[in-house]
């Protein structure tokens, strides 16, 4: 049985919850403000290819799981590094929105793989993935009026 490390961050975004979903639901932009994502390929529209570095080059197949429109996307590996997550979505006052994201993964290498995870590899990931969300809602911020319709 795999053990999953779980990694949490949240914010809250100035923007209307249609414009945040629809900015998360293209899951290629993802490099533009996640650190550790640095490509994703689309095969068609359920299946995608990731590329990320996260102690370590790692790739996997993905495939799309619990869309709900405006509330929230999710994803599960299908090959390569064993993951899933989501990321939800929910009205938090006029044109805000707080996002959640959820990433779930067993660790590469088995035994090896946890005593990284034990030894700050966790602890890294969870303060870049905090910071790729502040450094997200920064973008939305900063955007042009206009540049945030779907």
């Amino acid at each position: 049985m795999a053990e999953y490390v779980t990694h949490h961050a949240s914010v809250t975004v100035n923007a209307q919850l249609h414009q945040v979903y629809s900015m998360f639901s293209h899951f290629n932009d993802f490099p533009k403000f996640m650190s550790f994502v640095k490509e994703v390929t689309y095969r068609d529209n359920q299946n995608s290819h990731w590329v990320a570095e996260i102690a370590g080059h790692h790739e996997w197949d993905a495939a799309n799981e619990n869309w709900i429109e405006d509330r929230q996307v999710g994803w599960h590996s299908t090959n390569g590094l064993d993951n899933f997550g989501k990321v939800t979505f929910e009205p938090a006052g006029s044109n805000r929105t707080k996002v959640d994201v959820f990433i779930n993964y067993n660790p590469p290498a088995g035994v090896l793989g946890d005593i990284g995870e034990k030894a700050g590899v966790g602890s890294r990931f969870q303060n870049a993935l905090q910071h790729d969300m502040d450094h997200f809602a920064q973008m939305v911020d900063q955007a042009p009026a206009g540049a945030l319709d779907p």
